[in-house]
């Protein structure tokens, strides 16, 4: 089993790897997530996913390390967390009957293999009411989410439907292609996870 090393501090992303029952550590990269001049937003996901995997590289030489990054796409702007309730409103406002795409940039760099990927998940959102949208925000204070909810959560009620291959990914960790990435590079994860009483 490798020693897995996932390049976030965000609770959300360590919830996620934590469904595939391997042992992981997590650590926070410093990295500057501005985008580039002209940089489209697929490819700023997969490089910030590249970048914060690189970034501790040189201090876990010996770890398989999984970068990610997320931002949405609605009407061609690229939107990242609210950070403020008056943001986030704005923000579930402009949504309202609208479609909203997201993009997940995954990295998994290994001693010997440096694999990337972007996943898109599209939110069909339904027609709620402001009022909706403000009772919404203030019963789970979804300001460090991109687009402004959690869809594992009462985020759920805004939604008329979903359209993509992987539900995690709009979490922030598409775990479906991360498999895929591990057992590319050795570490098949149903072989590799271990039991609770093992543990």
């Amino acid at each position: 089993m490798p020693s897995l090393l996932l390049a976030s501090s965000s609770p959300y992303r360590q919830a996620l790897l934590k469904k595939l029952q391997l042992p992981f550590i997590s650590a926070s990269p410093e990295i500057d997530e501005s985008a580039l001049p002209g940089e489209h937003i697929t490819a700023r996901v997969e490089r910030l996913a590249q970048e914060k995997a690189a970034a501790l590289a040189s201090q876990y030489p010996d770890h398989w390390i999984i970068g990610s990054d997320q931002l949405c796409s609605f009407q061609g702007e690229q939107l990242g967390k609210a950070g403020t309730t008056e943001a986030a409103l704005a923000q579930l406002i402009r949504f309202r009957g609208q479609a909203v795409t997201f993009y997940t940039g995954l990295c998994l760099r290994t001693p010997s293999h440096n694999f990337s990927c972007v996943e898109p998940f599209t939110v069909h959102f339904r027609d709620f009411t402001p009022a909706e949208a403000q009772s919404y925000i203030a019963l789970e204070q979804p300001l460090d989410c991109a687009g402004s909810f959690k869809s594992e959560g009462l985020g759920i009620t805004l939604f008329e439907r979903l359209e993509g291959d992987d539900p995690n990914s709009l979490i922030g960790l598409p775990l479906i292609r991360l498999c895929r990435f591990l057992d590319s590079a050795g570490c098949t994860p149903l072989l590799a996870a271990r039991s609770p009483a093992t543990r």
